[in-house]
């Protein structure tokens, strides 16, 4: 483990601990695991994009040319 020292807001941190209470968690935890989901969701553009490097259009019209074309179900309709 490490200690971080972090400067917030009054309005942030009153915020946070609020949060943490409800929660039945410690503050520690709470932004740890905030942490955790910001950096997850920035690691997910990074992933995304590389596979969108991978792409292969050709591959993609092959695999959709092999789905029968019938009506969409009732309320998946396209707009």
């Amino acid at each position: 483990m490490t200690t971080l020292s972090v400067r917030l807001p009054e309005s942030l941190h009153r915020n946070a601990k609020l949060f943490a209470e409800r929660e039945g968690t410690s503050l520690n935890q709470l932004l740890a695991t905030a942490l955790a989901e910001k950096l997850a969701a920035l690691g997910a553009e990074e992933v995304l994009q590389a596979r969108a490097q991978r792409a292969d259009q050709e591959a993609f019209q092959r695999a959709l040319a092999e789905v029968p074309d019938t009506a969409a179900d009732s309320g998946d309709e396209w707009p």
